[in-house]
């Protein structure tokens, strides 16, 4: 299944590529990451998964993944613009955007869909499963994270629909508690999967999945840009100087 999922995200990247190309959006990689792991799942499904708890982890995998998905197409259908990371690397690369988009978003995300979809290409591998405690341990965090990254991601959209918020911070809800809640929720779905995932034989080294996902929000893609975007804004700095970056915490007065 490793080598088939290799196949299928990479011939799923390729045409979201040309999509992107066409459209002249490279912000479609966002809703393309999220539905390749439905499709990952799905594959392994097809390759010939049918324990009953692989069909449980797929229905996790696909209420994350859709979630995601529709999110961020509404949220682009209203933004109406590329996303400002994607805009900008597109003039920072000039004239070679094209193949450089090629490679350093869809490819090398495909490299770390990949890599963050072990726990569902390990588990499609196996013919057999015994439900133990990490089923439960496992689903327990999922439906928190989801929860959690759902109720943040909801938030921040009515924040920004309306109109005396434009250029304003958000600090409610669950923004009080963490400057990126939503990519806490995110992360924690992940290691929820992983978890799950245990109740399958040779799985551990799924951990990878949730280590990179949660380095790649925290310190590469998530938090950092998004940092990097406000670090002239004096609103969010005061913000900042007062709220947890990522895990949830009372903020500091």
């Amino acid at each position: 299944m490793l080598i088939l999922g290799a196949i299928v995200v990479f011939v799923y990247m390729i045409t979201w590529f040309i999509i992107a190309v066409v459209a002249k959006d490279n912000g479609l990689a966002d809703i393309a990451w999220g539905l390749g792991f439905a499709v990952l799942a799905i594959a392994g499904w097809i390759h010939g998964a049918n324990n009953q708890l692989y069909f449980v982890l797929l229905g996790m995998v696909l209420l994350w993944a859709l979630r995601l998905a529709a999110y961020l197409y509404f949220r682009n259908r209203v933004r109406k613009t590329e996303d400002f990371r994607y805009r900008s690397w597109r003039e920072d690369w000039g004239d070679n955007w094209v193949w450089i988009t090629f490679w350093r978003v869809f490819m090398l995300q495909g490299f770390f869909m990949w890599v963050i979809a072990l726990p569902i290409m390990l588990s499609a591998n196996q013919s057999s499963a015994t439900f133990n405690p990490w089923g439960i341990i496992g689903l327990a965090l999922f439906l928190l994270g989801w929860l959690f990254e759902t109720i943040a991601d909801q938030q921040m959209l009515r924040f920004k629909s309306k109109v005396a918020n434009k250029g304003k911070i958000i600090t409610s809800g669950l923004w009080k508690y963490s400057r990126h809640p939503n990519y806490f929720g995110e992360s924690l779905c992940w290691w929820g999967i992983y978890c799950f995932s245990l109740q399958f034989e040779n799985t551990i080294w799924g951990i990878a999945s949730p280590l990179v996902l949660t380095w790649l929000l925290t310190s590469v893609s998530g938090v950092p840009l998004l940092e990097k975007h406000y670090r002239d804004n004096l609103e969010f700095q005061d913000y900042a100087r007062r709220t947890s970056v990522f895990f949830p915490w009372p903020p500091r007065k």
